[in-house]
């Protein structure tokens, strides 16, 4: 099966299909993400831990918000 690719925006994020900037699931694990943010992502988390609960466990709703956290 095919994965579909949605073009990226001028800031090279991936967008659906209807044009939004796509959101990582809750469920997306840090091991998954430490490859993109590299080793220092969620430091203090395990790999197999879920974005969702490091999310909730920081206080912040967001990826991003998490990747800007002090």
């Amino acid at each position: 099966m095919a994965k579909k690719h949605y073009p990226t925006g001028i800031d090279n994020r991936m967008r659906d299909h209807d044009g939004e900037i796509r959101k990582k699931r809750s469920d997306t694990k840090v091991e998954t993400l430490r490859q993109t943010y590299g080793p220092e992502f969620a430091k203090g988390y395990r790999g197999d831990a879920l974005l969702g609960n490091v999310l909730k466990r920081e206080g912040v709703e967001t990826l991003d918000q998490l990747r800007h956290k002090k």
